[in-house]
């Protein structure tokens, strides 16, 4: 039993092992005003892959995105979005780009989060000269693994809505600063004028009187 266990552990570090044919390129960066930002990553033909990005701060919550085989022909292209997601199977091989660009802002700069992924997890216990069900324990290793990867994107999403809703409450509470600032400094202003013409309602006003001579 005890070294039935320990070649279950095995296969799960192999698995894990395997993970690495799975390449993810994850990534937060700041895009600055009328600029744009390529990425590259190499594919070979039948790959499968998922690009995922979001805008976590700034302006409008948008950019512009594209995505470009090796040769040039354009596989994705959306303007000024807040998030998406595209999947697409590589049909060449080669470099392929994929382009953020926040050109049509003219003085606000964005927090992009990317998430690139190239080719599909391997199973966890290969099926390959397989004749027998999965073991108790290999089942509960496989729900645990499956539990764990839908947890490190629920945990991604989660910090990316935190951090989106943070930076629109601070954006507001900002605005609403200047805004009693206006409104107070506007009350003052209105009040000393209201002032001012009481005053010179009851001032006294001095009187000429004209002699008219005989």
């Amino acid at each position: 039993m005890y070294g039935a266990n320990v070649g279950v552990l095995l296969q799960v570090l192999w698995a894990q092992l395997l993970l690495g044919w799975a390449r993810a390129s994850e990534l937060t960066f700041e895009l600055p005003d009328n600029a744009k930002q390529c990425f590259y990553e190499e594919i070979t033909i039948g790959t499968k892959c998922t690009l995922e990005f979001q805008v976590v701060t700034g302006g409008h919550y948008d950019v512009d995105c594209r995505l470009e085989d090796p040769e040039g022909t354009v596989l994705y292209k959306e303007m000024k979005k807040q998030y998406d997601s595209f999947t697409f199977t590589a049909a060449k091989n080669g470099s392929y780009k994929f382009c953020f660009s926040n050109e049509f802002s003219t003085f606000t700069h964005k927090t992009v989060y990317f998430d690139f992924q190239v080719g599909e997890d391997p199973p966890l216990f290969p099926s390959e000269n397989r004749v027998t069900a999965l073991t108790q324990m290999e089942s509960a290793c496989v729900s645990i693994h499956e539990a764990l990867k839908s947890v490190i994107d629920y945990q991604t999403h989660f910090r990316l809505r935190e951090a989106q809703g943070r930076s629109r409450a601070e954006d507001l509470n900002t605005r609403v600063a200047f805004w009693s600032i206006g409104e107070a400094v506007i009350l003052l202003i209105v009040s000393i004028g209201q002032v001012v013409l009481l005053r010179s309602f009851f001032s006294d006003r001095k009187t000429t009187t004209t002699r008219v001579g005989s």
